[in-house]
């Protein structure tokens, strides 16, 4: 039963669940106009402000919802707090951005029909369901749902080859790694006795109850199976496999969306799950994630050297950006080893690692999404999505060719930008617990980046355009790109007030893994 309570918090939830109904309604109604497809991104976008306004109203709460009716204090499958409102933020955000920037281009493209719109939004309130599940059941279905809807809109261009074939390879690798998460979750219930994180953790801190018998040798292959799901929802190495077709072959939007958004609340999620449920096994998952977010660095910028598809090298990009984020967690996992407890003498060890991946997620929401509208745009104005059609773009579109740079930079970690600030916190996690081969290999990834983010702007700056025709950027789009060119610079320029956004979301989670 759900209380007042409950569904008054639950409400950013309930907008996109009924808005998303109601956008396929108003398809029925507006079938028949010529401008349908923009009317129903405005009617869209309309339904993520408002919860996106919801979102905001409940930051500061921190309760737990749908708790069992047999025992009304224990923690819910749900909790609203400050970590999740951040993210709910960063997916209605995501998705707001992507729409402002597609209002042109899917102007007169009946392929864009209700389903579409709809589709999105399910996709959002699957994201924020994701950052605030607090029960592996909730967890897993949370998933599935945003993959389903991610599945579909990868496909969405039923007479484009690529297309298809990025939603089968999509979702042949999510079927198997769902398994393997389905798997890891039966495991850690069978361990536990629980499949509640709260539980998970009451269980595991009492040394006698598991540590030391035969059951702890489960814990291990548990937190693997459950790091594969969060793996391939993130894109890291080796569970990347589907991303560089995905993204090719989706439409450029849906490229532009999942880049950010289901990254995001894979984040959300294994942060989560590891730092409320297993904080007492990080000596076994910080070696996993310092390894795995080399090997993700490593191989997505070295793969990305060799593209000339442009949504595809973004891809690789994509994936190595992953890595970088995935230095925070190792630096979370660091500061729990050594047994750091909020409010003492190194307590921002213990804090600033996660900090610094929300940190990071904002400035590379605004940075990647930035980045993709100028595809957006080269794909809706001059139709490429290859190196040779960003020729001479500083000649034809100056504006755009500034902002992509910029962009770029930030991408790179070079101020004052967004992504320098995110770089520092995150690297300074790692060199801060003495992680200084991990920081090593971000850094040398980090020039590695330099190539071929440079390969597109020499494209944009030096080479001669084949046609010189000035290109001129739609009204919503130029808006799009200004607003994540303004939040690009103004996190570079003026952190504080991001940074301290970033520690008030991760606050009580903090506390709540040393207590």
């Amino acid at each position: 039963m759900v209380s007042g309570l409950d569904f008054q918090l639950f409400l950013p939830e309930t907008i996109l669940l009924v808005g998303g109904i109601a956008v396929l309604i108003a398809d029925l109604f507006l079938r028949e106009r010529a401008d349908r497809e923009t009317n129903l991104a405005w009617v869209s976008l309309a339904i993520l402000v408002a919860a996106l306004v919801a979102s905001a109203a409940q930051y500061g709460v921190s309760e737990s919802l749908f708790r069992s009716s047999a025992d009304p204090v224990a923690p819910g499958a749900f909790v609203v707090d400050g970590f999740t409102t951040f993210f709910r933020i960063i997916a209605i955000l995501t998705t707001i951005i992507v729409f402002l920037a597609s209002v042109e281009y899917v102007r007169g493209r009946t392929a864009f029909r209700g389903e579409f719109f709809a589709l999105m939004i399910f996709s959002t309130l699957a994201m924020t369901l994701m950052a605030g599940s607090t029960d592996l059941v909730m967890v897993i279905i949370s998933l599935e749902f945003l993959s389903i809807t991610s599945y579909i809109l990868t496909g969405y261009l039923r007479g484009n080859v690529k297309s298809n074939e990025g939603a089968v390879k999509y979702f042949l690798y999510g079927s198997i790694t769902t398994a393997i998460t389905f798997y890891g979750a039966s495991l850690l219930f069978g361990v536990a006795g629980s499949t509640n994180l709260y539980d998970i953790a009451a269980r595991f801190a009492d040394p006698t109850a598991i540590i030391g018998t035969p059951l702890m040798s489960l814990v291990l292959p548990a937190i693997i199976f459950l790091l594969a799901g969060f793996g391939f929802k993130i894109a890291l190495v080796p569970f990347h496999q589907w991303s560089p077709d995905a993204y090719e072959g989706a439409p450029t939007p849906v490229t532009a969306f999942l880049s950010v958004g289901p990254k995001a609340a894979g984040f959300a999620m294994l942060l989560r799950v590891f730092a409320v449920a297993l904080p007492e096994f990080t000596h076994e998952w910080a070696a996993l994630m310092i390894g795995v977010a080399m090997v993700t660095m490593t191989l997505g910028n070295i793969v990305a050297l060799s593209q000339t598809n442009v949504k595809r090298l973004l891809a690789y990009s994509s994936i190595a950006q992953a890595g970088y984020m995935l230095i925070g967690v190792a630096g979370v996992s660091v500061a729990n080893i050594a047994g750091i407890a909020p409010g003492e003498g190194g307590a921002g060890l213990a804090i600033d690692g996660t900090a610094g991946v929300l940190l990071y997620i904002l400035a590379y929401l605004f940075t990647n999404l930035g980045l993709f509208i100028g595809v957006i745009a080269v794909d809706y104005l001059a139709g490429s999505d290859t190196l040779p059609g960003y020729a001479g773009l500083l000649r034809r579109a100056p504006f755009l060719t500034v902002a992509m740079t910029i962009f770029f930079l930030s991408l790179v970690g070079i101020p004052p930008t967004a992504g320098f600030i995110g770089k520092f916190w995150v690297f300074g996690a790692a060199i801060q617990n003495q992680l200084f081969a991990l920081a090593a290999v971000g850094a040398i990834n980090g020039v590695i980046s330099v190539v071929y983010y440079f390969r597109i702007l020499k494209q944009m700056w030096y080479e001669a355009p084949a046609d010189p025709t000035p290109l001129r950027l739609p009204g919503t789009m130029n808006a799009a790109l200004w607003i994540c060119l303004s939040l690009t610079l103004l996190i570079g320029l003026f952190p504080a007030p991001f940074i301290e956004f970033a520690n008030q979301s991760i606050h009580m989670l903090g506390v709540f893994v040393r207590s």
